[in-house]
């Protein structure tokens, strides 16, 4: 393996490294490097680095060139891609369903996937195995509101009113999201769990001098935006619930940073697309939450939410979904014998499936069954993880 195929990895067929920076700007400095070379590269830019996936292995050497004359390194192990897979016994009736909900275009497998590749795929897999109970794992979705109305999904059910199950029942709470604030000054700016604004750039120069001003207004900030650049994109996230002063615990006014990035984006001629913003978690019920979350926080190398009460747990570089848990009722003993009908499923690099694995059955997993680099595991309460073994 030369020295730049080190810093790569196929994960879910798409060539992938994660390259660790000091800050935002030394990441956006890449950043432009790598949208530059294409239009279609994908680069999501952290406090802590940023993950960048090619539209062409072509391109690998010339990006991690760059990299090294920033004085950035790779560190192929820190990647994982978090996905759900869903198992249905009318396939086509389940993914219509949850194409509506989610806006998700339809991939080959005959599974969705988000266009812009910010939130977890959704693998379809047929089954002919009925379960009539309600699944322990359900999702979370904000949109804007316009969207949930066209949606059309009909009466929703729930403390909230915002539960929906599909035709075999898998549910998802569909949360319509609001403004962040009733000012001009952020009106390009969605709240739905996380603060979201979307910008559409008609050139590489314009994405990547939005990007640029975003991170250096970010920066003097002090707050870690999340800066995704997609193919005529811009999409700027705080995170979940990360734009209150509660959740991030920095002395920061995000709505005050929200408006100078939404100043900078339109003076650069960069325009909104209201219509674009979504969010995506994943919700467990447990009886022991204590027990299920350890076992979570582990297997996946994630983060706890720093709230008193909350039972969040997070990718420590805001890569993949967020985890919520919430107490089911322990004497509900039909429910709790429940086999899910959907699992999570962890994409690693190849040499780091083994010592996942290892850390997971440590921490309380139980291997189900294997085949080649593929691992089905049991988490305490019997929901599943499936661990794939990328190249």
């Amino acid at each position: 393996m030369t020295e730049t195929g080190t810093d790569w990895r196929l994960l879910d067929g798409v060539l992938t490294g994660w390259f660790e920076a000091l800050s935002l700007a030394e990441g956006a400095a890449l950043a432009g490097h790598v949208v530059d070379l294409s239009a279609d590269n994908l680069v999501d830019l952290r406090a802590t680095g940023l993950r960048v996936r090619l539209a062409s292995a072509d391109q690998a050497e010339a990006v991690s060139a760059y990299a090294r004359d920033l004085g950035l390194t790779a560190d192929p192990s820190a990647l994982q891609q978090v996905g759900v897979v869903l198992d249905a016994v009318d396939a086509a009736a389940v993914r219509g369903f949850w194409q509506r909900v989610l806006a998700y275009a339809p991939t080959d497998d005959g599974g969705l996937t988000d266009p812009s590749r910010r939130d977890p795929a959704l693998r379809i897999r047929s089954s002919t195995d009925p379960r009539p109970l309600r699944n322990r794992l359900h999702l979370d979705v904000g949109r804007p509101a316009a969207a949930v109305q066209r949606a059309d999904l009909g009466s929703a059910t729930g403390p909230y009113g915002v539960c929906h199950a599909d035709p075999e029942g898998n549910e998802v709470d569909l949360v319509p999201g609001g403004a962040l604030a009733e000012t001009a000054e952020t009106a390009d700016w969605q709240a739905l769990f996380s603060a979201v604004a979307c910008y559409r750039v008609s050139s590489a120069t314009q994405q990547r001098e939005l990007v640029t001003a975003a991170a250096g207004l970010a920066a003097a900030a002090g707050f870690p935006l999340l800066i995704d650049l997609r193919p005529g994109l811009v999409i700027i996230d705080s995170g979940k619930d990360q734009w209150e002063a509660d959740a991030h615990g920095l002395e920061v006014d995000f709505a005050q940073l929200a408006g100078r990035v939404q100043s900078a984006a339109r003076e650069q001629g960069a325009t909104a697309d209201p219509g674009l913003p979504r969010f995506v978690q994943l919700f467990f019920d447990a009886a022991d939450v204590a027990a299920v979350r350890a076992f979570w926080l582990t297997a996946l190398g994630y983060t706890e939410d720093r709230r008193a009460g909350a039972t969040d747990i997070y990718d420590p570089r805001r890569l993949n979904p967020v985890i919520v848990f919430q107490e089911l009722d322990a004497s509900d003993a039909e429910r709790r014998r429940q086999r899910n009908r959907s699992h999570v499923e962890v994409a690693v690099p190849a040499e780091v499936a083994p010592a996942r694995l290892a850390t997971i059955l440590a921490a309380g997993g139980t291997v189900l069954d294997e085949s080649a680099n593929r691992w089905r595991v049991a988490d305490p309460e019997g929901n599943e993880l499936v661990i794939v073994g990328g190249a």
